[in-house]
């Protein structure tokens, strides 16, 4: 069966579970075969068509901004701080900087932003000024972009909110198979399956051959 037709049965099968106060989110796990991930590290950003939730963003800039929740060049002693540091990659899904800051950035910031796969990055997250287009332009590719990265045979990815329609789901869905399968080293073979569930649910799981 196509995995068009699959994900729809999915998402059907997903819509009978007993409604929740909160609106869930829907996750894509991609289980993955045959890859090594201390060999092949994949760190990649996928555009989706439809955004699949507000990211917060924060910016490191040498003065403060008015469109951007910002972190100045002079708050960053105050981050020295371990508690305080990871208080703040906590409270933050998407971390930018102006790209002269960003040695001082990694020193300061680095050791916990490293390992949470937030650190600002050249491919989305670096801008040369923070003048008002340069930042909008960002937050937009930014909210239109998920981050893929194996860490473990297993990815996983908020794809999107339960009150989306399926058809925008599984557009997001495909977007991220179609390019995760050519970011592996053997396309498909590396696929084991797929699975698809809303927070409070259980996974309903997919093949792929």
């Amino acid at each position: 069966m196509e995995l068009n037709e699959q994900l729809k049965l999915a998402l059907a099968e997903l819509r009978k579970s007993d409604p929740k106060k909160f609106k869930q989110t829907v996750d894509l796990v991609i289980n993955l075969q045959k890859f090594d991930v201390k060999k092949n590290p994949l760190n990649i950003f996928i555009k989706i068509p439809h955004k699949s939730k507000d990211k917060k963003i924060a910016g490191f800039f040498e003065s403060k901004n008015d469109f951007i929740d910002t972190i100045t060049e002079m708050d960053f002693k105050k981050y020295g701080d371990k508690k305080k540091l990871k208080n703040l990659v906590k409270r933050y899904d998407f971390f930018i900087s102006q790209a002269k800051l960003m040695p001082k950035v990694a020193t300061t910031f680095g050791r916990v932003l490293g390992p949470a796969g937030k650190m600002p990055s050249p491919q989305l997250g670096i801008v040369l000024n923070a003048d008002e287009k340069s930042i909008k332009d960002l937050k937009e590719k930014i909210d239109s972009s998920l981050r893929i990265r194996a860490k473990e045979p297993s990815i996983k990815v908020a794809i999107g909110k339960e009150d989306m329609k399926d058809e925008e789901i599984i557009e997001n869905i495909l977007s991220v198979y179609n390019e995760l399968v050519k970011a592996l080293p053997r396309d498909k073979e590396n696929i084991k399956n797929i699975e698809l569930k809303f927070t409070m649910t259980k996974p309903v799981k997919m093949k792929v051959r």
